[in-house]
């Protein structure tokens, strides 16, 4: 838990921190920056992509099932990735684990150029999701560890908003790609292997971590179960999967939608730009949702802020999906939805401090990411359910269901050990 000798909990303003805080807060920034982008090229490509591999039209039913089969198993990679290297920043410190994760995701981003059937794409997929469900446990334990404890949902907020930069990077290419063949756009997420050399030499490991482990071994991956923690780590695993599935369901599903309007042309270049317009929206959204959480978190904690975000989740997808709207409308809407989604971010900041020292990106990337398993499969669900309806308007409603249990699950979250209101 927090160290309350730490000298970091009386700093008050950002020219107060050490050279080693702020190189720190940059590493985990331009981590998530990077998992951003690497998360979301897919999304821009897939239907033309894996119709490409399939050598067939995009409106072949095959196309959907094949690229949701895809995006199931990133998420699964997702979720493994981060009990995996999550693991391996407990062992073996968080600068270390960050800079192997980031080289994890950006390689095989990178391979997924040179894919020549379905399953090579989904293999790079799942493989580069390792890599980013780690970054994610381990960048939030390096600032939990690192930065004052009164700024965590600010913190929170910020990181967040590195991912939501990363997807805008993510369109940037889409938009500088676009006409140009779809696996084009994975040679992008390549660029975020460079950042490693100058992480390994500049971030030191945390004085927490290193405290900590002086004379300790780390406990085992089963201590999460064990009686003083497995309260904590069910609560969280719960709420985690049912809010990620509805969540995952929509991001990946709403490009589909986009596409069947009646106002975006048949022709390629025009769904492609609509597309990343729909989610470019989404993320101008979560940028001041993210922002948005925060205020909410330092205002009535937590888990209640998470709880309205995600009540305000499902009113917005009901508004959006339950009947047809023109496109600049969709657009604003999907903002809406962004703004909730800033739910999310606060998860970064609330589950780390959750758990023991030794475990706590063990924990914190196991419980959050094994959602991801859930997601998955709700993907695959929803394809195959689509498959068979063909109204991902439908598709996308059924799912914002999930988000009413969701809400009422945040209230179960715990009370950070250490928070404070301002």
């Amino acid at each position: 838990m927090s160290n309350p000798s730490n000298p970091a909990q009386e700093i008050r303003h950002l020219r107060d921190l050490s050279p080693q805080q702020k190189r720190s807060g940059l590493a985990a920034w331009l981590g998530w920056l990077f998992d951003g982008l690497d998360m979301h090229l897919y999304t821009l490509v897939a239907t033309a992509f894996v119709a490409q591999l399939l050598m067939t039209d995009e409106a072949d039913p095959a196309v959907g099932q094949k690229a949701s089969i895809i995006q199931a198993a990133f998420l699964v990679g997702w979720a493994l990735g981060g009990g995996f290297f999550g693991r391996v920043a407990d062992v073996l410190g968080r600068s270390r684990a960050l800079v192997l994760t980031i080289l994890t995701y950006a390689c095989f981003t990178g391979l997924s150029y040179f894919s020549q059937e379905w399953w090579h794409l989904l293999v790079f997929r799942f493989l580069a999701a390792l890599g980013i469900g780690g970054e994610w446990a381990v960048g939030a334990s390096l600032l939990s560890e690192t930065w004052p404890k009164k700024w965590r949902p600010w913190i929170a907020a910020v990181l967040q908003s590195a991912v939501n930069c990363g997807v805008l990077l993510a369109c940037l290419a889409g938009a500088l790609l676009k006409g140009h063949p779809p696996q084009w756009i994975f040679l992008v997420g390549v660029l975020p292997a460079f950042i490693t050399l100058w992480i390994r030499s500049a971030v030191p490991e945390t004085e927490e971590w290193t405290e900590a482990k002086k004379g300790q071994p780390t406990p085992g991956i089963r201590e999460l179960f064990g009686p003083e923690v497995r309260s904590v780590t069910w609560r969280v695993m719960l709420i985690c999967a049912v809010s990620l599935t509805a969540h995952w369901t929509f991001m990946f599903w709403q490009q589909s939608y986009i596409r069947t309007l009646a106002e975006v042309s048949d022709s390629k270049a025009a769904k492609d730009s609509a597309t990343v317009m729909a989610l470019l929206w989404i993320m101008v959204g979560s940028l001041v949702g993210n922002f948005v959480a925060g205020a909410l978190a330092k205002f009535m904690g937590y888990g209640k802020a998470i709880a309205i975000l995600l009540g305000g989740y499902f009113v917005a997808m009901w508004v959006t999906f339950s009947s047809v709207h023109d496109l600049h409308t969709t657009y604003a809407l999907f903002a809406v939805i962004g703004v909730m989604q800033g739910c999310f971010g606060l998860f970064t900041m609330c589950l780390p401090p959750l758990f023991p020292v030794l475990l706590r990106s063990t924990g914190a990337g196991f419980c959050y990411n094994i959602g991801r398993i859930l997601s998955a499969a709700g993907v695959v669900f929803f394809g195959i359910f689509n498959k068979v309806q063909g109204d991902f308007a439908g598709v996308l409603l059924m799912a914002a269901w999930l988000f009413i249990p969701a809400a009422f699950l945040a209230l179960l979250l715990p009370a950070q050990p250490d928070e404070e209101k301002s």
